[in-house]
């Protein structure tokens, strides 16, 4: 098994949230399958979505016999109510619980418990680079994403068909089962345009026109794929946070494979030196910093700048304690002194201390003025130094 970024308190319970396929169900088996005093609860399955979603109570009556120290409850959103006998039984009996859920939605919607602290939160995204070791494929990752069933398949129809099929089970599941929204078409027609348009700014007037729907469905379509764990928002760069949050966003899907399948792109060859790989890198390696800082626990802040002479800085990393950070990502294996001379402006403008790098596919370090070119492997490293001692191994 592939050593995941996970690990989980010894002694405290906790949630793990993350999109359907990225392993939550394999890893916790993993972990608490084979324990002594485990009880199992899995709520994809009929009877135990009826059993413990009808009625709560009966969660209280099984570990009344104590026979359990420690409860898994998989896809929790799907019984939220549970989460009410979650709480008495962690304060009454100090049992442990592991819960998973791929919507955290729902239990908003639903007025859940969330513990109130008593469960510590971890998230699960697709295998990054580091956990697939020397199994990881840049090109291949680009294409197909790193979903643990893709990097499982022999060849390239399997993975194709298993993307295709993830998109319309993400539509049936998360979307028509849950009612979240009345109407399916528009939101899958949403769904097309929104992955053509991955990585750039989101114009819901725009989107609406292509859609046929108003505005506001379709920033509620996007709040919908940010809460069901299905892609985040890049925020523009502003010292306001109250500023920030009138100016228009990124968005970016959580996987390289689902993007592709939703808009209908898996089949076609990604060249690199391309526009369309450049754009699919680009992507990948803000996919990775969102990971890792996920993983890693140090809470740095995310955004991007562009000017109203369209000069754009790709990503801006403000980290606490330290100079903030402005990267330039391009897809070249040999970038060259004219790519980094908008950075060298950005730079010298910055009303505070800042580095800026450029991150590429060059193995060779090197540096243009201020301007530091590295690998975007050694980018990642510098970035989350302490990241590999977190690394569990089932």
């Amino acid at each position: 098994m592939l050593r995941r970024h996970f690990n989980p308190s010894k002694t405290q319970s906790f949630f793990l949230f993350g999109p359907r396929g990225t392993g939550k169900s394999t890893l916790l088996r993993s972990l608490f399958l084979d324990a002594p005093a485990t009880l199992w609860i899995d709520l994809l399955t009929e009877a135990d979505e009826d059993r413990y979603g009808r009625h709560p109570d009966q969660l209280s009556e099984v570990l009344a016999t104590d026979r359990y120290r420690t409860v898994v409850i998989d896809e929790i959103q799907k019984a939220p109510k549970l989460l009410d006998i979650v709480h008495l039984e962690i304060e009454k009996r100090k049992t442990r619980f592991a819960l998973t859920g791929s919507s955290a939605r729902k239990l908003r919607r639903a007025g859940a418990n969330l513990l109130a602290g008593r469960a510590i939160s971890y998230s699960l995204a697709p295998l990054t680079h580091l956990e697939l070791g020397n199994q990881f494929d840049l090109d291949t990752a680009l294409r197909f994403g790193t979903l643990p069933s893709c990097v499982s398949f022999s060849n390239e129809e399997e993975v194709g068909l298993y993307l295709r099929s993830y998109v319309k089970s993400y539509l049936k599941e998360e979307i028509v089962a849950e009612q979240i929204v009345r109407n399916v078409r528009p939101f899958q027609d949403f769904l097309e345009v929104a992955a053509q348009t991955n990585g750039q700014i989101v114009s819901y007037a725009k989107i609406a026109r292509d859609v046929g729907v108003d505005d506001k469905t379709i920033a509620n379509y996007f709040e919908i794929l940010v809460d069901t764990l299905v892609g985040f928002q890049l925020p523009p760069f502003h010292r306001s946070i109250r500023k920030r949050q009138k100016m228009q966003s990124k968005f970016y899907f959580f996987d390289p494979g689902v993007k592709r399948a939703l808009d209908r792109t898996l089949s076609i060859p990604l060249q690199p030196k391309t526009f369309a790989f450049g754009k699919a890198f680009e992507h990948w390696v803000i996919l990775e910093v969102h990971r890792l800082n996920e993983y890693s626990g140090v809470d740095f802040r995310f955004s991007y700048m562009m000017t109203k002479d369209d000069a754009e800085i790709d990503l801006i990393i403000e980290r606490p304690g330290q100079p903030d950070l402005l990267i330039e990502i391009k897809s070249s294996d040999s970038p060259q002194e004219t790519e980094v001379r908008g950075l060298q402006t950005f730079q010298s403008d910055w009303d505070r201390p800042c580095e800026a790098q450029m991150w590429s596919n060059d193995p060779v370090a090197k540096k243009i003025g201020d301007v530091l070119c590295l690998h975007w492997v050694e980018g990642l490293q510098n970035l989350f130094p302490t990241l590999p001692a977190k690394f569990l191994t089932p």
